[in-house]
This record gives structure tokens, sequence and C-alpha cells, in this order.
């Protein structure tokens, strides 16, 4: 069930998931057999940005397999290991979703997702159309160097670890800690949430 927003949470201006909302999602669960739950990270700093995350989450959700259970706030971001004023902001969010295929699947289905939206992989710190991240999946950790669980700089990530505890105060990053205490002990310089933007959890 997606969870509530809790009194006294750090964001008063964000409101409760409706119920009939959480009642629909819930029941779209009966498709899936056993699923598991994972968190997605989504990010863009080119073109339509808003749209283009709309776009993500809408392609997450058409999934076979997957179910998107809440979707957090927009946060604008300053670009990682570039020159500052080099490269537009970044439009990030998080996606909490129960899902399940495994943990390779999901990651072939997110890379899809941003080939997409014309996603080009030329430079590591490059602007994107797209940037589609499994940063957690159920309880898995893993080094695979293809898919290493959980996401190896999660922990360090404003962007990453403020709109998760948006959507999931209590939320863990397996191997790590709470996303709030992780959350404490990170700089949140060039991280500012988009309180008048919005991203549709998919009906």
């Amino acid at each position: 069930m997606t969870r509530p927003f809790l009194p006294g949470h750090s964001d008063p201006t964000v409101q409760p998931v409706p119920a009939s909302v959480v009642e629909q999602v819930d029941a779209a669960d009966t498709t899936l057999s056993n699923p598991k739950p994972a968190v997605i990270s989504i990010g863009s700093n080119l073109g339509n940005r808003l749209e283009t995350l709309q776009g993500a989450v809408d392609a997450l959700e058409d999934t076979p397999g997957v179910r998107v259970k809440a979707v957090s706030p927009v946060y604008e971001t300053e670009p990682w290991g570039v020159e500052p004023g080099s490269q537009p902001s970044y439009f990030n969010a998080v996606v909490v979703l129960k899902t399940t295929l495994p943990p390779s699947s999901l990651l072939e289905r997110a890379h899809a997702v941003e080939e997409a939206f014309n996603r080009v992989r030329d430079e590591r710190w490059g602007p994107r159309t797209l940037d589609v991240d499994i940063v957690a999946y159920a309880g898995v950790t893993s080094d695979d160097p293809r898919l290493t669980l959980p996401h190896p700089r999660a922990h360090e990530r404003a962007f990453v670890l403020a709109p998760w505890h948006d959507v999931d105060p209590q939320a863990q990053l397996p191997g790590r800690g709470t996303v709030a205490d992780l959350l404490s002990a990170v700089t949140r310089d060039g991280v500012e949430a988009r309180r008048d933007l919005e991203l549709r959890l998919p009906e």
C-alpha cells in the first residue's frame, strides 16, 4: 500500500495520496504474483524536462509486471561533475514501484525507456534527455558491474535521497541505513524542491 505522508513531515506542502488512488493502485497489484518493491530515480536536463519525466513515469506503469505505487515531488538540481553553468539544471524525481520483473529485466526496461526519449551516452557526465536508474530492488545487494545494487552513489546524492524521503520517510537503503540519516549527512546545495511542479501518479 502506498505509504501516507506522516504528520510533522519535513515538507508540509506535500499532500497525502487520496485514498481512492491508493485503492486503485493496490487493486492493480492483483495482476502481479509475489511483487518486489523497487525504487527508481529519474532525471532530465534537456528538452521539456517535466514532460519527459512524466513520460518516464507513464512508460514504467505501462510495463508488464510493473505497478507504480508513488511518485515524488520534483527537485531541480545542478549537474554533477561538470563546470558550473556549462549545462542546464536537472529535474529529478523518485518513483516507487512493485514489480515481478527480476533486476536484470527491470534494467533492460529502464534502458528502453531512456532510448525512447533519445538518450545519448557520449560522455559520462554529459547532458541527457532522460536518466533512469535503479536505486534499490527489495533488499538485494549485488556487486554485478552491469547492475550494482543498491546504486553505488545513491547514499551521497541529495537529489535521490530528498525525493525518496518525501514519498517514504521510513525508507532504508540496503547496507547503508535509513534514508533520513543519509540525507541528514549530505549537502543539499544545488538541490531545490520545485513545489510549483508536479508529476502525476498514473491512473
